[in-house]
């Protein structure tokens, strides 16, 4: 039996679309308990249709999965729109508030 930490790892990847077989950092993350997040923030400039488009383009959503986070982001005021490792997310991040919209990546400890 794998220990827990596998588990873990296993459904954040099916979650975020991280291959484990390529991403060797995320065991090392999963074992000290870090996660990062990439969190866009909402506003009174972006549209609907911006923030879905750059969701798209940038993380790769498909469209109802980027239309879906949109109206989180608005309704919650912030939503996490991707999990995986620092430098992915952080590139991602640089991205999305180059177009003019609010982004952060951050971490939590599990």
């Amino acid at each position: 039996m794998p220990p827990i930490n596998h588990f873990i790892l296993i459904a954040l990847n099916r979650k975020s679309n991280i291959s484990t077989e390529t991403d060797q950092d995320s065991d090392v993350l999963t074992e000290e308990g870090h996660f990062f997040h990439l969190v866009v923030w909402n506003d009174d400039i972006n549209t609907f249709e911006w923030v879905t488009t750059t969701l798209i383009e940038v993380c790769k959503h498909e469209k109802e999965q980027a239309e879906q986070c949109t109206m989180f982001i608005h309704f919650k005021g912030k939503y996490t729109v991707k999990e995986g490792d620092y430098d992915t997310l952080k590139a991602m991040c640089n991205s999305i508030t180059e177009r003019g919209i609010g982004a952060t990546v951050e971490t939590s400890v599990a």
